[in-house]
């Protein structure tokens, strides 16, 4: 996969959040505001990232590398390292070849995409353009016809799971999208949702808004009955994203779903939720090795993936990370970022004493109370 000069990387971009900065310089404030913001006060927003930093590493010395990899098998297959790309809408709104400079991106370093339901160009158009695993997320329409309609082209395009997003029937109370007034531009639109009538929208603390209860529009919420019918109309693999709750984890094995993705929906949903990196342990306890566990918030180094394989999960997505990356350079900038985490997670791996991501366990986290 030959990508487009690294030259368009700049020079002074050392680290994945170096490119935050170089994203807003090239962005409308509106279209920032969609892509960077949270829910209300943006506290879990922040607290994904700040969660990481609180935990502290282990050095180990001495332990034996030779021959160490960072391979991970999901749903069978085989990635070289555990960071997939996040299923991110809308992404020609950061770049305008969007979805198509991403997975250009991610099939040059060989991770998997999670193609979002409203990705900006058609799902057809990113797999013939793939050279890489492709997973679908999904969000559930009201009209179950178009729900399976979607399933059947995500089977039809080679893409080898479905990610159930299954933690925003509504979407969250976006302050800072309202205050910037955020309105797609002509020309942007949700390319696999064209013909599906869009949902009445739901905007809280809008002028003249009524309520939501009583509105309707939690009629069409998912349960776990539609997570049933959904499994019944496909051969993928059904994989829920938005899990923070041991009990939903434990109700997730049972519903016989393939995997699961710690996930607060990037503080994009309700405010207050715990970091994600703080609610995998339960979940991954629930689950007890017996589907796979990815993480998906707040990571930003190879050292935070280190940490989330420690406390539980498999492996992990990231997402306003390479959204950023994208807008500031393209395809280069995608692979870019990828690049990073790997080389920083195998760092981190070496100066911790872990050959292979079986060797990563809590005990690669420092604790005081192990100290002499």
């Amino acid at each position: 996969m030959t990508l487009p000069p690294m030259a368009s990387i700049p020079a002074r971009i050392a680290a994945v959040a170096d490119y935050e900065a170089e994203a807003r310089e090239r962005m409308g404030g509106a279209a920032w505001a969609y892509l960077s913001g949270g829910a209300a006060d943006e506290l879990t927003l922040a607290d994904n990232s700040a969660a990481f930093a609180r935990l502290k590493l282990q050095g180990r010395v001495l332990r034996p590398l030779d021959g160490g990899d960072t391979r991970v098998t999901l749903f069978g297959d085989t990635f070289d390292y555990p960071v997939l790309l996040a299923p991110v809408a809308l992404q020609t709104l950061a770049h305008r070849d969007g979805e198509l400079a991403t997975v250009l991106g991610a099939s040059a370093m060989r991770a998997g995409m999670v193609v979002s339901t409203e990705s900006g160009i058609a799902l057809e158009e990113i797999a013939r353009a793939a050279q890489t695993s492709l997973w679908f997320q999904l969000y559930l329409q009201p009209d179950r016809d178009f729900t399976a309609a979607l399933v059947a082209r995500a089977e039809a395009a080679g893409c080898r799971a479905l990610v159930l997003t299954v933690d925003a029937p509504v979407n969250g109370v976006r302050n800072r999208e309202q205050r910037a007034g955020f309105a797609l531009p002509p020309g942007v639109e949700a390319a696999n949702l064209r013909g599906m009538p869009p949902p009445a929208a739901h905007r809280a603390g809008a002028p003249g808004g009524s309520p939501l209860f009583g509105s309707g529009l939690l009629a069409h919420a998912p349960t776990w009955d539609d997570v049933a019918w959904l499994r019944s109309i496909t051969r993928l693999p059904v994989v829920l994203k938005g899990v923070l709750a041991a009990a939903d984890a434990e109700a997730a094995v049972d519903a016989g779903i393939a995997g699961l993705i710690v996930s607060n929906h990037g503080g994009r949903t309700l405010d207050t939720l715990p970091a994600t990196i703080d609610a995998l342990p339960a979940v991954a306890a629930a689950v007890a090795g017996r589907i796979p566990v990815l993480l998906d918030g707040g990571v930003r180094r190879g050292s935070d993936v280190l940490k989330a394989l420690a406390l539980g999960a498999d492996a992990v997505l990231v997402g306003r990370p390479y959204v950023y990356a994208l807008a500031a350079a393209g395809a280069p900038g995608v692979a870019h970022v990828l690049h990073l985490l790997r080389a920083e997670l195998e760092v981190a791996m070496a100066l911790t004493g872990c050959r292979t991501l079986a060797d990563i366990g809590p005990e690669v986290l420092w604790s005081a109370v192990r100290q002499p």
